[in-house]
């Protein structure tokens, strides 16, 4: 009987364990497109005249969100897994190759979107940081 007790807790601490380590498959809160306010040197008119967005809308497999995101002249993809502890992970960072004339902030976003390592979501505002001093503010395209 005490074996059979400690299999059933032992299976139900380590399901607690694994599920409380990823973002929930739906998260309503991240998974929306998101509107880049804030980063680095650029001006908010900068970034909004760019159309400067990530979205967070793409297929969920295994806790990862295929995501999306723009700077105003090439499309650029990615793979991004959060946890419930504050932290992300963002890897596979691709895009188009088309030159634009001003790449400025799409290169400077391409250097430093994979790097960012900590997340908060606060009211309709997301904030990635690299623990470093760097971060990117966004604001939910569906809030006005």
């Amino acid at each position: 009987m005490k074996k059979i007790l400690l299999s059933f807790f032992a299976v139900l601490l380590l399901g607690v364990a694994v599920s409380c380590s990823s973002v929930p498959e739906r998260n309503p809160s991240l998974q929306r497109h998101w509107m880049l306010v804030s980063f680095d040197k650029f001006s908010r008119e900068n970034l909004i005249k760019n159309n400067a967005e990530i979205k967070l809308t793409g297929a969920i497999e295994k806790g990862k969100i295929k995501g999306s995101a723009n700077m105003g002249c090439n499309s650029m993809f990615f793979t991004s897994e959060f946890k419930t502890n504050g932290k992300v992970k963002i890897s596979g960072v691709g895009s188009t190759l088309k030159a634009c004339q001003n790449m400025e902030l799409e290169n400077a976003f391409i250097q430093k979107f994979d790097k960012m390592t900590n997340y908060s979501i606060e009211g309709h505002f997301l904030t990635l940081s690299d623990g470093s001093g760097n971060a990117m503010k966004f604001v939910a395209a569906d809030w006005d």
